[in-house]
């Protein structure tokens, strides 16, 4: 008992230590209690904010039919599901749902998972093990890094959108089955996958080709579609995208050929070992596809809003990161001067998370602004101006 009281002490000791040193970088991490619904005027920690933080694409999130659908949608089904999918949790809605997905993709077949985060971790280590290899962005979301590790296939990682080093990886090592897979729009800078050299690639060197859409479905392409928008299943056949953003929901889904999707019911350990999304969930999703399709509106606003904000920053010299999409990071460099104009921003009612390491590389912190269909040009304004007065005239904040 002395030796194990001795050893917690140590350990607590470590954690304290890591903590603190955290903190002295400018790389403590903080939540923000929100207060309000999910929408561009909210309340967090009891002040009034317009935000610019939110993955909520299309305005979804607080719609009063995606509202009502999921009202219904406990009243019809319960609260819970009660159970896996495997066992008795795969309810009706469910079931239509991944039908709907399906199509919606113009793929076979989809199945959910409870998160995309999930839907990664399972895809990858279903489908490989460890004599198989796996080619990744280097900026690939977390969730298809950890899928790899999970896998124990072999991970070689390339330069972000380097198709150059990647066919050189493919060409040097051969495995019996190999995945590239890639971000459809990477999430932290906001620019597009080249998905035509990746599919030339992955058919040249007899790999399958996975794309995560996450930020890329209801906001890109035909009626949404996403960055795949127009390629068939032979040529992507992994497709992974989430309710949780554009849709405005929660949840996750992969796309493609039966029997991917039967092998993943086999054999994905996230989908197998895990009570079933709630029914009132599905409910709101199915409304916010059905949303999202008809209402184009909600993207031609959103693309206005976006070349807005690029022309006006750019002509103030801004350091934005190249990107076409509603994720437009400014590149700050050090996480301490990051932190210094996200808190400047806040003190002027705008709400614009500070990204640091690990999230992205080393002293490449940035402002990662994000937009929604509801936002409106007058708010765009109002960010700008902050941000101009900053970029000239930092001292006087």
């Amino acid at each position: 008992q002395l030796f194990y009281a001795r050893s917690l002490a140590h350990f607590m000791i470590d954690l304290k230590t890591a903590l603190a040193q955290a903190k002295a970088k400018n790389l403590y991490r903080q939540r923000r209690i929100l207060e309000s619904k999910q929408q561009p005027r909210q309340k967090i920690n009891g002040q009034s904010v317009l935000s610019f933080c939110s993955n909520d694409y299309l305005g979804l999130a607080s719609h009063p039919k995606v509202i009502e659908a999921f009202k219904k949608g406990a009243d019809d089904y319960g609260v819970g599901t009660g159970s896996a999918h495997l066992i008795n949790g795969h309810q009706a809605i469910h079931h239509q749902l991944e039908e709907d997905l399906a199509i919606f993709c113009q793929r076979p077949r989809a199945l959910l998972f409870s998160t995309g985060y999930m839907a990664n971790i399972g895809i990858i280590s279903a489908l490989l093990n460890r004599q198989d290899g796996i080619f990744q962005d280097r900026l690939n979301h977390a969730s298809l890094i950890d899928g790899a590790q999970l896998s124990r296939a072999t991970l070689k990682r390339h330069q972000h959108q380097d198709m150059g080093q990647l066919s050189q990886q493919l060409q040097a090592n051969h495995y019996p089955r190999k995945i590239i897979a890639t971000d459809g729009v990477f999430s932290m800078d906001g620019d597009i996958a080249n998905i035509q050299q990746l599919v030339n690639l992955s058919q040249q060197h007899q790999a399958l080709l996975m794309v995560d859409d996450a930020h890329g479905f209801g906001v890109i392409g035909e009626q949404g579609r996403g960055c795949t928008a127009g390629y068939s299943e032979a040529e992507v056949p992994i497709l992974m995208g989430t309710l949780g953003k554009a849709f405005g929901g929660f949840g996750a889904f992969v796309a493609g050929s039966e029997e991917l999707i039967e092998t993943l019911i086999q054999k994905a350990r996230s989908y197998i070992y895990t009570t079933a999304m709630p029914a009132a969930i599905v409910a709101a999703a199915q409304c916010s596809l059905k949303i999202s399709i008809e209402e184009d509106w909600r993207r031609q606003h959103l693309q206005r809003l976006i070349a807005f904000f690029k022309t006006e920053a750019q002509n103030s010299g801004l350091p934005l990161i190249p990107s076409p999409t509603a994720i437009q990071p400014i590149l700050i460099g050090s996480a301490e001067k990051a932190m210094q104009l996200s808190q400047t921003l806040l003190d002027n009612g705008l709400l614009v998370s500070a990204i640091r390491p690990p999230t992205v590389p080393h002293n490449s912190a940035r402002l990662r602004v994000t937009f929604s269909s509801l936002h409106q040009q007058s708010d765009i304004e109002q960010l700008l101006d902050i941000l101009q007065k900053y970029f000239q005239k930092p001292a006087i904040f």
